[in-house]
């Protein structure tokens, strides 16, 4: 099922969001990139793995001796080396890797972080030295509820168990002595519509999938313009269109 869940984002549109115009606004006391910084100083040497096209860790990673950023897609390795053009001073290396078969050496790494992406937490447990840390950010089942439950499907719309969960328990099977996982919630205000539907269809909100089940449809290339216009008409707000999102974050040491 991993494979496929690999092969299932492998296939979907890029993952470049820098031209997406929207704000968050905060409602949990837990920040994916705040957590990095508590964990990290000027020697660590960190792996991000799921790096996608890399906007935000070259925005907001903080400064570390160097970081590996991974992704399975050439494309989006590609897309993240473009953009690491724009920060010249951050010591950031890019290499096309699975997330699910690394080859790392064992206590390599003093922090491994992976945000909106498929893990194995053995590996990870393998390759960071004793005392590391391990930061997760993900996707869970309430994500965009509203916008879901209108359309009548989504991303684990029809999971019983949450990916949260799911993730929870691997970390702690895996070995991790110190585990702590919260639930963040995020307002999303995107500028106009044309944002929104750009998120929509780079990403699998509204796509039939499951990374827990064998659920893997294919990725919608087209949304119901009635449905988006009604969700649009009823989240419009001055700040602009709202999404509520909800994700989950674990913190683990080794």
């Amino acid at each position: 099922m991993k494979e496929k869940t690999l092969e299932y984002y492998s296939n979907l549109a890029n993952w470049d969001f820098s031209k997406i115009k929207y704000e968050e606004e905060c409602l949990t006391n837990w920040e994916y990139f705040d957590q990095i910084k508590k964990n990290t100083n000027e020697k660590s040497l960190c792996l991000d793995i799921g790096t996608g096209g890399g906007e935000k860790i070259l925005k907001k990673y903080p400064a570390v001796r160097m970081l590996l950023a991974t992704d399975f897609s050439k494309q989006m390795i590609e897309t993240a080396k473009e953009n690491a053009q724009k920060y010249p001073e951050k010591n950031v290396k890019f290499a096309v890797m699975d997330n699910l078969k690394m080859t790392f050496p064992d206590e390599l790494f003093d922090l491994v972080t992976a945000r909106h992406t498929v893990i194995d937490a053995k590996q990870i447990y393998s390759c960071l030295t004793k005392g590391g840390t391990l930061i997760i950010e993900g996707v869970d089942k309430k994500d965009c509820w509203e916008l879901k439950k209108l359309f009548g499907k989504g991303q684990a719309y029809k999971d019983k168990k949450a990916l949260s969960e799911k993730d929870y328990e691997d970390v702690v099977n895996a070995g991790f002595s110190q585990v702590e996982k919260v639930e963040i919630k995020i307002n999303e205000y995107y500028k106009t519509e044309e944002d929104l539907m750009a998120l929509l269809l780079k990403t699998p909100i509204l796509d039939d999938f499951s990374e827990i089940e064998d659920s893997f449809q294919e990725h919608l290339k087209s949304v119901d313009q009635h449905l988006f216009n009604e969700y649009v008409k009823n989240h419009t707000t001055k700040k602009g269109i709202l999404l509520e999102r909800v994700l989950y974050g674990i913190v683990a040491k080794k």
